[in-house]
């Protein structure tokens, strides 16, 4: 058996005066692939910097093979004195024309200054420098934050082929189930491997944290509490978003139902005035930016969508494809060049996204939870305890009384996450959520957004989490929108489809001799009974709505119900009424809109 190239034996980091690490080891063969997971905290970095050779334990042994080179990718690149970004990549081995080549691809210029790089260019550039050392071990972590989708793919690509030994933290778990071939679990301070991919870490893990509770039982009581708290994260969690899966396809099918996969959705020329069901109606908008150099760039054009209630929309593209400008739009932020938005009516945004300028960093996690006093935090209109709440998110309950200073990031994020959720809403907009985000986080808030009857508009490069989560995908690609039903393996697929078809039909033409004259148009019209009905929706959808606005506030009388309790009586019932009658009548316009567009397409 070939000797390792690098190992770790009984190592040991105390923080104060308790051990993070406790014994914890692993070895590293000539092609290994490893992932390195585990909760937030565990101290998951800090074993791949003592394994880099770049901090020392405070207990234990590193061994690494004589002549083995390592290339340490860190969460945060240090450029130092660096002038440009090609000396910083040249610095760690790389060629000149290897390190050039390498920035070329990844769209970084060579004479850049380090110190002025965005997050995910600086990203781009520690990449670069990793992948042009030559090294025989790449301890990378994570590798794909502030990453766009292709920039992921052409990493993904890059790893593949490489075939030194390979250890990665990453919260991606479509980037881990293609590059691992096994698992390193950091938990409770030692490390279990598992010779089996990324992709079977669940259900391994899950048999593990089984048959420790079984011995804990017969052991100690804490134990027991501890291991099912563990179990949480994994165990319960994955049999609850089996049933939210389900939900979410059955989601999807219904909104493919009324989207065409081209991305031009034939829409109405007018609604119904006022109505519950509908977010945002976007016709034919267009936006174009004018560069420094005076040049101008289209970012979206011609495109049109239609979102309603419950809808979960995904934004993908790469950086600087125009995302958070089509988001804008979408929600009256921002006026298109051409083209009309019209939102709903009573909406109620909540934006989030991971700047942690909001948390003070003295304040406990009670204190940023309940800022007037007090230990009740209103979630959605409805009290709950604070310690009740921050359970919710997966705290502990002496975690309350700590200052937000003391939280890991993930944790940072999580609390973000809590305080920005418990706010009134019914319609949420994530800007790139997930950006240092730990897989204990985001299983979190895909199980929120999977709970949550509001609308939400998510802009993403985590492909899991958006398959997941979304019941659309909005692609942007060159100046050109289209929306796709399903996730983000089904904008694969139909896109795949949709370019095959085009080329089919263009083949099609060019055989016949057809150059694309024009064809005679089916009908376009409702019939005349169908017309009539949906002239009438839209006077009653609006008589609807005032009639429930006016029950309402009578209703809001603090005085009526002990004044005359057979009056609020009547009034509650006819409430009721109304409102099933306007949620009826709004099924019958979607059906009728959408048969139009039907028509229409």
């Amino acid at each position: 058996m070939a000797p390792p190239l690098l190992m770790l034996k009984d190592i040991v980091v105390r923080f104060a005066d308790q051990a993070l690490i406790d014994g914890a080891g692993f070895s590293l063969g000539r092609g290994d692939r490893l992932c390195l997971v585990g909760r937030n905290g565990t101290g998951k970095s800090t074993l791949l910097r003592i394994a880099a050779g770049l901090v020392e334990p405070d207990g234990g042994e590193r061994f690494l093979q004589p002549g083995t080179r390592v290339a340490y990718l860190p969460q945060m690149p240090d450029f130092g004195e660096m002038a440009s970004v090609l000396d910083y990549v040249m610095a760690g081995g790389a060629e000149s024309y290897e390190a050039e080549a390498l920035l070329d691809e990844l769209g970084l210029s060579p004479a850049a200054d380090p110190r002025l790089l965005s997050g995910g260019e600086a990203r781009k550039a520690a990449i670069a420098r990793t992948l042009g050392s030559g090294a025989d071990i790449m301890l990378l972590d994570e590798p794909t934050n502030h990453l766009d989708l292709p920039s992921i793919e052409w990493l993904e690509d890059r790893l593949a082929a490489f075939r030194g030994a390979l250890v990665l933290i990453s919260h991606d778990r479509a980037f881990l189930r293609r590059l691992t071939a096994g698992c390193l679990w950091v938990d409770r301070g030692i490390v279990r491997r598992h010779d089996k991919g990324f992709a079977f870490f669940e259900e391994w893990s899950e048999t593990i944290l089984a048959e420790e509770e079984v011995v804990a039982r017969k052991l100690d009581r804490l134990i027991v509490q501890e291991t099912q708290w563990s179990r949480e994260g994994i165990s319960a969690r994955r049999k609850r978003n089996q049933g939210r899966l389900r939900r979410l396809y059955s989601m999807r099918e219904t909104v493919a139902k009324r989207i065409d996969v081209t991305g031009k959705a034939a829409l109405a020329v007018e609604a119904g005035s006022q109505s519950g069901t509908l977010v945002v109606e976007a016709k034919h908008i267009s936006k174009t930016w004018q560069r420094a150099d005076g040049s101008r760039k289209t970012v979206v054009s011609d495109f049109s969508t239609r979102i309603l209630r419950g809808d979960k929309i995904g934004f993908i593209g790469p950086n600087g494809a125009g995302k958070t400008t089509l988001l804008k739009m979408l929600t009256g932020a921002l006026k298109p060049d051409e083209g009309t938005v019209r939102l709903g009516t009573n909406l109620t945004p909540v934006y989030v996204d991971q700047s942690r300028a909001g948390l003070d960093p003295e304040a406990t996690l009670w204190q940023t939870l309940c800022e007037g006093g007090g230990d009740q935090v209103m979630v959605r209109g409805e009290p709950r305890h604070v310690v009740s709440y921050l359970k919710d998110f997966l705290f502990r309950e002496s975690q309350a009384r700590q200052p937000v200073k003391t939280l890991s990031g993930g944790e940072q994020c999580r609390l973000l996450l809590a305080k920005a959720l418990a706010k009134p809403s019914n319609l949420l907009i994530l800007d790139e959520p997930t950006n240092d985000l730990d897989m204990e986080t985001l299983d979190l808030l895909q199980e929120m957004l999977g709970d949550y009857d509001g609308t939400v508009l998510l802009v993403s490069h985590d492909r899991d989490f958006l398959d997941r989560v979304v019941t659309s995908v909005v692609a942007l690609e060159k100046g050109e929108a289209r929306e796709y039903p399903g996730g983000y393996e089904d904008y694969l697929r139909q896109r795949a489809q949709t370019a095959k078809d085009e080329a089919q039909a263009k083949s099609a033409r060019k055989s016949s001799g057809d150059s694309g004259a024009e064809r005679p148009k089916p009908a376009t019209k409702l019939s005349y009974k169908d017309s009539r009905a949906l002239e009438e929706l839209q006077k009653q959808m609006p008589r609807l709505t005032e009639e429930i606005a006016g029950l309402e506030k009578r209703l809001a009388d603090p005085t009526l119900y002990s004044k005359n309790r057979t009056e609020f009586d009547r009034v509650t019932r006819m409430l009721d009424d109304r409102k099933a009658d306007l949620a009826a009548c709004e099924e019958q316009w979607l059906d009728l809109e959408m048969k139009r567009e039907g028509l229409g397409a």
